[in-house]
């Protein structure tokens, strides 16, 4: 009975630790957004708009 308590204990901590240590590899990210200008979707949005509209 021991064993299966420390068998179980010992994989609580290893999943712990792997929980740990990717949610802070994934806050060290660094994230990037593109500019305005780079974005071909802008000028089609307005036309559409205008469309709407008529």
């Amino acid at each position: 009975m021991y064993t299966i308590f420390v068998v179980s204990i010992v994989i609580i901590i290893v999943v712990l630790l792997l929980a740990v240590i990717t949610t802070s590899k994934a806050y060290s990210f660094k994230h990037t957004v593109d500019p305005l200008d780079d974005n071909p979707y802008l000028n089609n949005t307005n036309d559409n708009e205008e469309d709407k509209k008529h």
